[in-house]
């Protein structure tokens, strides 16, 4: 047990000592608990954190800075790059992921409540004729990927490491749904998981809340926390004993994701990068993206809300938006560049602040709150505040093609009308359609989709026992 005396006095020079107000009520068993959690905290680090939050100084500029496109040297588009160019990078992939040099990771922290399920967003079927899971698709992917490699090139044994990050209500689950499912054939040693952190929640004065009169009230730390989270859980330390050099890191909820995709890992590895993304084009103006563009010379994604409506309408000389750069949540590191994350300085990513709701203990009465209005700041960091701190060199972004890459599961059917089930499981079958009329096969024109596995074909390639096929229904494709 952690001692006790020693973490009164931490918390005292932090001016936190309020957490003890129930110490002496409780029983040995949750002193126990209460101590270990409190161990896990460091109270000067909160204090500093509230204090720069609450003052404002670790939140960016107000003012918009310089914002501009990428400029051309840092990007390059599926749209229009030449054959010639992609085959490059093709290639390149398929050497790295042959040198086992490549690890995923996958971020799923992320629970179904807004799916209107109980289980984490990766056990979500969307509708599909196979009823496969996201995290079975993505899981097929690794799995096909690895065969297509080993395919290609002749390597006895190609290993795609796939390192998922959970958050605490998800991890349990999640690891009990790849046991039940026998890891979806991927070998157990090869997914390893691991969990995001969780810092304290704060009042509108900084001071950690208490959730019970024997805990703190916490909150995950935002998909920044995956730096962390990389270092304290040992996963680089892993990535290293295997060799790897390279990292895809993309969101569960894309049922389009392409993983360890050899076009992006030859493009970002050509360019000698520390960090590259890709995206897709905006699809209009109003649309509400994040987007990556060039703030004050560094590579940045900015809010919609922080470009005004003349410079969102704006186009350029092809006719296309001007700031059209939607971010993905889809990023390539070198794990050099992940190496120095124990290095990085507390202000390296800024903390944003979520104004919620926060169920607490009264350290008057001891009664349990349930708020009515925001009462309280959970701290989140973004894991793309990382970008200002690079070079406009060490940055690269790769435009592709949305109908074939993207496609969030973000809301439960019916209620928003995108970005939900029923659109996830057309693009994906739209996307089946395109792979089968480039191979020869035929479809009557009601026909939807076909759900191609991705055992059978990653990104469209392997379909040549399909020329001449005729699909009348939509279907799961065998061969």
């Amino acid at each position: 047990m952690p001692a006790l005396e020693e973490l009164r006095a931490a918390y005292a020079a932090a001016g936190q000592d309020h957490v003890f107000t129930f110490y002496d009520s409780l029983t040995s068993t949750e002193q126990a608990s209460f101590l270990t959690q409190l161990a896990s905290i460091d109270p000067a680090r909160i204090t500093h954190i509230a204090s720069s939050v609450l003052s404002s100084i670790t939140f960016p500029d107000s003012t918009p800075g310089e914002i501009t496109p990428l400029p051309s040297a840092a990007t390059a588009s599926l749209l229009t790059a030449s054959s010639a160019d992609i085959a490059k990078w093709y290639d390149a992939g398929i050497t790295l992921l042959a040198q086992n040099s490549v690890a995923v990771v996958l971020l799923a922290g992320g629970q179904g409540t807004r799916l209107g399920s109980a289980d984490p967003k990766g056990c979500f079927d969307i509708g599909l004729p196979s009823h496969a899971s996201l995290f079975e698709l993505q899981a097929h992917r690794i799995l096909g990927l690895q065969r297509l490699v080993q395919d290609t090139t002749g390597v006895t044994k190609v290993v795609i490491p796939w390192y998922i990050m959970t958050s605490g209500p998800t991890r349990a689950p999640t690891e009990a749904f790849f046991s039940k499912n026998r890891y979806f054939g991927l070998a157990p040693s090869d997914v390893i998981f691991f969990e995001q952190g969780v810092l304290p929640c704060i009042d509108n004065s900084g001071k950690i809340m208490l959730d019970t009169p024997s805990s703190v009230a916490v909150a995950p730390d935002g998909n920044g926390g995956i730096y962390r989270a990389l270092v304290q859980q040992h996963v680089l330390a892993d990535m290293a004993a295997r060799g790897v050099k390279h990292v895809h890191a993309y969101c569960v909820d894309n049922c389009l994701a392409r993983l360890a995709d050899p076009v992006f890992l030859g493009f970002a590895s050509s360019r000698g990068v520390a960090v590259a993304t890709k995206s897709v084009p905006k699809r209009a103006p109003e649309e509400s993206v994040g987007l990556i563009v060039s703030k004050n010379k560094r590579p940045a994604v900015i809010e919609y809300s922080e470009i005004s409506t003349e410079m969102a309408a704006a186009r350029a000389e092809d006719g296309e938006l001007a700031l059209r750069t939607a971010n993905i949540v889809n990023h390539y590191y070198s794990t050099s560049y992940l190496a120095d994350i124990p290095e990085w300085p507390e202000s390296y990513l800024p903390y944003h602040v979520a104004r919620k709701k926060i169920p607490c203990t009264d350290l008057t009465t001891g009664t349990r709150i349930a708020p009515a209005s925001p009462n309280g700041i959970k701290l989140e960091q973004f894991i793309f505040d990382c970008f200002p701190q690079l070079q406009m060199s060490e940055f690269a972004n790769l435009e592709v093609r949305r109908e074939d890459e993207f496609s969030p599961l973000k809301n439960k059917a019916g209620t928003v009308g995108e970005d939900d089930a029923d659109s996830s499981r057309a693009d994906l079958l739209r996307q089946g359609k395109r792979w089968l009329l480039a191979a020869g096969a035929s479809f009557d024109d009601d026909v939807l989709g076909v759900e191609v596995p991705p055992l059978i074909s990653y990104a469209g390639e392997g379909l040549d026992a399909a020329k001449g096929k005729h699909f009348s229904d939509t279907c799961l494709l065998t061969l």
